[in-house]
């Protein structure tokens, strides 16, 4: 990822990124070929490593393992108006968050490493006033709908981080790029504008 010096995020912030984030694209070769799937990662930093699951009819796992794979991880975006700087000598652009992770997959064989990663999944997304909880089904239709999945683990080699928030501007130009992405209808540039806002209180 190209990262000029205005955008790099530090590790607190990457992290936090990645768990608000966190349905991403898992990339890697298959049969030759680049291979995509679009699946919710949990980061477990202590770890240093991402958990997931396919769904087991998706060919990609039976060659993944030990590959180098890439996670993206994609925040909110948008389309930015030269005509919002108040100025002519300027063109259009796009701000954006995103992560790339890398690192290398392991498939995951242990039924409780399994079921601990499903459970942590489903806790971080269930509704907080929710009754759905994997522990109040029974075993056997845990271990049966876990035959319809194949279990993984990315040791993480590499992260690269951007978030591309106009920091390369004046502050009197953010401003009013705020100001304009505020007043959209769009929520990702509403997103935007609040990221933008956090920035400059930096």
């Amino acid at each position: 990822m190209y990262i000029p010096k205005h955008f790099k995020m530090n590790e607190d912030e990457v992290y936090e990124f990645i768990h608000a984030n966190g349905f991403a694209i898992l990339f890697s070769q298959h049969n030759g070929e680049p291979c995509a799937t679009h699946l919710p990662l949990m980061l477990d930093e202590s770890e240093h490593t991402l958990y997931g699951h396919f769904a087991r009819a998706n060919e990609q796992w039976k060659d993944a393992e030990f590959q180098q794979v890439l996670a993206v991880f994609q925040g909110p975006h948008c389309y930015i108006s030269p005509s919002w700087y108040e100025t002519e000598k300027a063109v259009p652009t796009w701000n954006y968050v995103s992560a790339h992770v890398y690192g290398k997959m392991e498939l995951i064989e242990d039924s409780q490493t399994i079921y601990d990663s499903l459970h942590e999944l489903v806790t971080k997304y269930e509704n907080p006033d929710s009754t759905y909880d994997l522990n109040d089904l029974e075993p056997g239709f845990i271990e049966g709908m876990s035959k319809g999945i194949t279990a993984f683990r990315v040791k993480i080699t590499k992260i690269e981080a951007k978030a591309k928030l106009s920091q390369n501007h004046p502050v009197e130009r953010q401003e009013r790029v705020i100001k304009q992405l505020e007043n959209s209808s769009q929520q990702g540039d509403r997103k935007i504008a609040s990221l933008m806002k956090e920035n400059l209180k930096k």
